[in-house]
């Protein structure tokens, strides 16, 4: 049983690929979008973010060719700041969320940043735990962050290995783009 499992796992690892988001997966990506937030970015935002944008990269994650997670963030002189993340419905619960934002975290570091912040919803327990085990650490409140409903956001931070091994030039290069609050 064993065996079948550390196949399972193996052909699911061979299956994941990171790469540098376009303008081509935006369609996809506002469909994530639209599942994972109340107040979901525009079509107009993330081509703004990709093309516009010079401290922005963006990633996704594709599963068989599909799209089914993404994540954004501006990196400014030696911090990196996630402005967004999210993993398709169908495929939260799978540790892919977390796998999404550790690459995120090698991808910052691999191009200078030495902290990464982000903003969560005080409400999200999911997403703060997540942080957590990343090593991410709350650091203050936004008053009113969540233009939604005017939920307070909880910033955290976490510092970044300075050697994040082989985040490869692909990924590392994630295009320039931006984003927010995390369903992952």
């Amino acid at each position: 049983m064993e065996d079948r499992e550390t196949r399972k796992e193996a052909r699911q690892e061979r299956e994941l690929v990171f790469r540098s988001m376009t303008l081509d997966d935006i369609g996809t990506i506002v469909q994530i979008e639209r599942e994972s937030f109340t107040a979901p970015w525009s079509e107009e935002a993330f081509r703004t973010e990709l093309t516009q944008n010079h401290f922005a990269r963006y990633m996704v994650l594709e599963r068989d060719g599909t799209v089914i997670g993404y994540g954004g963030m501006w990196l400014i002189v030696d911090e990196a700041h996630i402005t967004n993340i999210a993993i398709r419905q169908p495929f939260r619960g799978q540790g892919l969320g977390e796998r999404l934002l550790r690459e995120m975290m090698r991808t910052a570091s691999w191009l200078g940043a030495k902290r990464i912040t982000l903003e969560v919803r005080v409400s999200n327990d999911t997403a703060q735990s997540l942080y957590r085990k990343a090593g991410f650490y709350p650091s203050g409140l936004r008053p009113g962050y969540y233009s939604d409903n005017r939920e307070d956001a909880l910033i955290m931070w976490a510092e970044l290995d300075p050697d994040p091994g082989a985040a490869d030039s692909e990924t590392a290069g994630a295009s320039e783009t931006s984003g927010g609050e995390g369903q992952a």
